[in-house]
């Protein structure tokens, strides 16, 4: 599913939707072609790990930020370069929901068995450095030093998030400014990343650069908030992947961390109980009732308000817009 799936009838059909949804086909071939290898063994996986492709937000966000950059609303915009470049950004986040997936020990992604569940740890993480491998080989094919650059310092930022966060388990006084800064880095990096180099391999100034990265930022912070939003309500049969790891894993995230910090004495000794034994359905009820969950919603929301005003140097255009539209979509989704 492409994120302009999502969007309404009227914006899927706009000729820049269009244009990127052909450029995105491309970026997919570009993609299979890379990850081709001599071993049969190594071909299956690879095959396997392809369903984890879901809505391309990252391709996506890099394909339209490059259109938005130029002010051209036709395919000889993109080049073949923002395409390699887009295929790199796909792989890199693959590699981190397989990695993902053998810390949160996950059985499902896309509706199917995740690799850890089918072939053990020792193979998910293998595979998850092949295909941050085969990023860097791609992006090295680009003959940008200053791709492999931005890239390079993006995985070093996503992997320092995920450390600050696995350093901060099971502590139930993590406050949401740290919250914040672990999701920067751990999710909005990349979606940044995307924004900007689609704006630089256009030849954008760098304020139009700076800009579409902020849009990026916002907008990543927002659609992790929602993803742990769904991690205690989600519908898992529609969200497609296992939810309620972060309860289990003892991570603290918005929803909880909101919650958390409107109890006090007593109740927060009862919070923290229910938090310790794991009882999800009991701590959505008492999150619902306290308004946690709609208060990390509205967080939610102010991020891609400021996403939004962040688009402001760019001149108006129907790219600007599907943007625009794109963020809100962000946080309506359910999966």
């Amino acid at each position: 599913m492409h994120p302009f799936a999502i969007l309404a009838p009227a914006w899927r059909r706009a000729p820049a939707a269009g244009i990127v949804a052909g450029a995105l086909q491309e970026v997919e071939e570009i993609f299979r072609r890379q990850l081709r290898s001599d071993l049969p063994a190594v071909n299956e996986l690879a095959r396997h790990v392809e369903r984890y492709r879901g809505k391309m937000l990252r391709p996506t966000l890099l394909l339209l930020s490059g259109l938005a950059a130029t002010g051209r609303e036709d395919e000889s915009a993109l080049t073949r370069n923002h395409k390699m470049a887009a295929a790199v950004s796909e792989m890199i986040h693959m590699a981190t929901l397989v990695h993902d997936d053998v810390l949160d020990e996950a059985d499902t992604r896309r509706r199917g068995a995740t690799i850890n569940s089918l072939r053990g740890n020792e193979t998910a993480v293998m595979l998850g450095d092949w295909l941050i491998s085969n990023a860097f080989h791609l992006c090295s094919l680009i003959g940008d030093t200053s791709l492999n650059v931005a890239f390079g310092h993006t995985t070093n930022t996503l992997c320092e998030g995920e450390l600050l966060q696995l350093s901060r388990r099971e502590d139930v006084c993590l406050d949401e400014s740290t919250y914040l800064e672990i999701v920067k880095r751990k999710t909005a990096a990349l979606v940044s990343a995307c924004c900007q180099l689609g704006a630089q391999l256009s030849g954008a100034s760098e304020e139009i650069q700076k800009a579409l990265g902020m849009y990026g930022q916002h907008t990543g912070v927002a659609f992790q908030i929602q993803d742990d939003i769904l991690d205690f309500i989600g519908d898992q049969s529609v969200v497609g992947k296992t939810l309620g790891c972060d309860l289990l894993k003892g991570k603290a995230t918005l929803p909880l961390i909101l919650y958390l910090r409107d109890c006090v004495g007593s109740s927060r000794v009862d919070a923290i109980n229910v938090i310790e034994s794991r009882d999800g359905i009991e701590l959505v009820r008492r999150m619902n009732k306290a308004g946690s969950i709609t208060a990390a919603q509205a967080v939610a929301e102010n991020m891609i308000r400021a996403a939004q005003d962040a688009l402001e140097p760019l001149p108006p255009s129907q790219v600007k817009t599907l943007l625009q539209e794109l963020a809100m979509e962000v946080i309506r989704r359910d999966r």
